[in-house]
């Protein structure tokens, strides 16, 4: 009996970590990314093929099933690193599936909410042991203060719209994350469309994400202002010598640009 005891015991401490076995490559959300999200020519927005997702649906929510699969307690004992790749993951995969669910009947994001609640407030998925919703994971998670405080999140984590940074075509994973955070915000920042200096009135017109969280900027590596952390960034705004000397010294007037809430569809 006692042998037979220790048998069990042994069997279920060999099964139960393999039960809670999280692939943090992200192997099934890369493929979906590589397959259906694409760069622009210049590299600086990308489009997703809404359409072709559509048919491979049960792949996307294969992965959102091993997502919700991870409770709280695996979750708290990641690195950092793991942790902030698979909120981003999550996100933007839950993001792409709040879109389908009504696509090709949209043309924003913001169509799938109304007067009472915000698409971002619906509670569609169930993570980390609770029913949640996008702003959740944003918000309360990922800018909990004093937990990831990475202002450069707001260049991974998308709202499916022309006027956010642009999704990537791979997943984030702790091994590189602070390279593709920084790939991602300069991308976004190289954008003249939605970021640049204009000489003649010697202001930044700015994506409305640093009126918005302004304050995230702030202190991050020093910087003193959205203006001195955007002053890091000078060689992407504009291309003038003289020109990147005046925003280097982080002092320069902002403009925030109106934002363009159409869906990022490569099929329109």
């Amino acid at each position: 009996m006692v042998k037979r005891f220790s048998l069990l015991i042994g069997l279920w401490l060999f099964f139960v970590p393999a039960a809670f076995a999280f692939d943090h490559s992200h192997a099934v959300w890369n493929q979906l990314l590589q397959q259906h999200v694409h760069w622009d020519d210049k590299g600086v927005a990308s489009t997703v093929d809404y359409t072709a997702l559509k048919q491979q649906q049960n792949e996307l929510d294969s992965y959102l099933s091993e997502l919700s699969a991870v409770p709280l307690e695996t979750y708290s004992g990641w690195q950092k690193p793991q942790q902030l790749a698979f909120l981003i993951n999550a996100y933007n995969a839950l993001t792409i599936k709040l879109i389908l669910s009504e696509y090709p009947d949209l043309e924003s994001i913001k169509d799938l909410g109304s007067f009472f609640t915000s698409p971002w407030k619906q509670k569609f998925f169930r993570l980390l042991g609770k029913q949640r919703h996008l702003d959740e994971i944003e918000h309360e998670i990922i800018r909990e203060p004093g937990v990831f405080a990475d202002p450069r999140i707001h260049a991974a984590v998308v709202c499916a719209s022309i006027g956010c940074p642009g999704i990537r075509n791979e997943a984030f994973v702790a091994e590189k994350i602070d390279q593709q955070l920084e790939d991602s915000l300069r991308r976004f920042l190289s954008d003249r469309s939605r970021n640049r200096y204009n000489a003649g009135s010697d202001q930044l017109e700015i994506s409305k994400i640093f009126d918005w969280y302004g304050d995230d900027f702030i202190d991050y590596r020093g910087s003193a202002s959205v203006s001195a952390f955007l002053g890091n960034y000078a060689d992407l705004l504009t291309d003038d010598n003289s020109a990147q000397l005046r925003v280097k010294a982080g002092d320069t007037p902002l403009e925030f640009l109106d934002y363009d809430w159409r869906l990022n569809d490569r099929q329109k």
